[in-house]
């Protein structure tokens, strides 16, 4: 098992080598070419959502991004050190309270990534948060002599 890890500053600049780096390493493993973009955009979103999230809450700590190639899956792993409850859980609001704003952007995010990538763990609590995504590798076409 083959693990890239990559820990950014909470900066939207970062984002973008981010996803490059994702995609290149998921090209390596096996991803298939039609999935790449969907892959580019998965983790864009990903990490988008954990910068903000940590310059939301004041987080000066760097963004985590695991790339890790197993036998048959590619699976990529971004974590944030924002402390919350999981994902969907509100608080009961007063009557005619407006949404938070941030938790609606929050679940949107994750709305658009579970659309992106079929296999989607999310995970979070006092400590932070994670979010899994794997995809199938293919094994690279034997060369012949």
């Amino acid at each position: 098992m083959a693990t890239v890890e990559l820990r950014f500053s909470a900066l939207p600049e970062h984002v973008r080598t981010a996803r490059l780096v994702a995609a290149a390493v998921a090209r390596r493993s096996g991803v298939d070419e039609a999935v790449l973009d969907e892959v580019r955009l998965a983790v864009g979103e990903a990490c988008t959502r954990a910068v903000g999230l940590h310059q939301s809450g004041g987080i000066t700590a760097p963004v985590k991004v695991l790339l890790i190639e197993e036998e048959k899956q590619f699976s990529i792993e971004v974590g944030d050190e924002a402390p919350r409850s999981a994902p969907g859980d509100r608080a009961p609001g007063a009557l005619g309270e407006e949404p938070d704003v941030e938790t609606e952007e929050d679940e949107m995010g994750l709305a658009v990534i579970s659309g992106l990538v079929d296999d989607v763990e999310v995970t979070a609590g006092e400590h932070g948060g994670q979010i899994r995504m794997t995809w199938p590798t293919t094994p690279p076409a034997a060369v012949l002599p």
